[in-house]
Parts: structure tokens; sequence; C-alpha cells
């Protein structure tokens, strides 16, 4: 039996104080960490060797399709539920 092992590393970088609360801050809403998030980009940098930035997020191809179906949806009024006038009334509807 081979086990896989991955060496991590330590690194300091300078950051723009506010830059780095906000990056921590929307990645913690994501469920991810600023490490985590880091080391995505930097992979990402090494195997496509370029560097992609952009202020508009960015779907996939499925996730596009979805989108403009539920825009569309919203659009006709369909599939909709709500207003909600409490928060338990909208969890109720998700069912949490």
């Amino acid at each position: 039996m081979y086990i896989l092992c991955i060496m991590k590393t330590t690194t300091s970088i300078k950051l723009d104080k506010e830059v780095k609360e906000q990056a921590s801050d929307l990645a913690k809403e994501l469920g991810l960490s600023l490490s985590g998030v880091i080391n995505a980009t930097l992979k990402q940098f090494v195997n496509d060797r370029s560097v992609f930035l952009t202020t508009t997020p960015q779907f996939n191809e499925k996730a596009a399709k979805r989108m403009l179906k539920l825009m569309d949806d919203a659009k006709k009024g369909k599939n909709l539920c709500g207003p909600f006038k409490t928060d338990e009334e909208l969890f109720k509807a998700l069912e949490i």
C-alpha cells in the first residue's frame, strides 16, 4: 500500500490589510479558508501558466444555463414562492 504525501510549506506575503480582511470574509462566506483560496489560485496559475483577473463572477457552462433558466422563470413569475412575512415562514418553505 502506498500513501501519497503532500508536503506543505509556509510563505509570507504583504497584503493590504483591508483586502486581506475582505478576502477572508468572502472566503468564509463561501465556506473556504483564505489559505485554500490562495492555494487553488496558485495551482490554477501553475497549470494554466496564465493569470485571469476579473471583478465579474464567471459561471461554468452548466451554472450559466441554470442561471439563465432561473432568470427566465423569474421574469415569467414561474417557480417563485413568497413573499414571506417572517423568517420562520421562509425557513418552513425551505424545510429548514
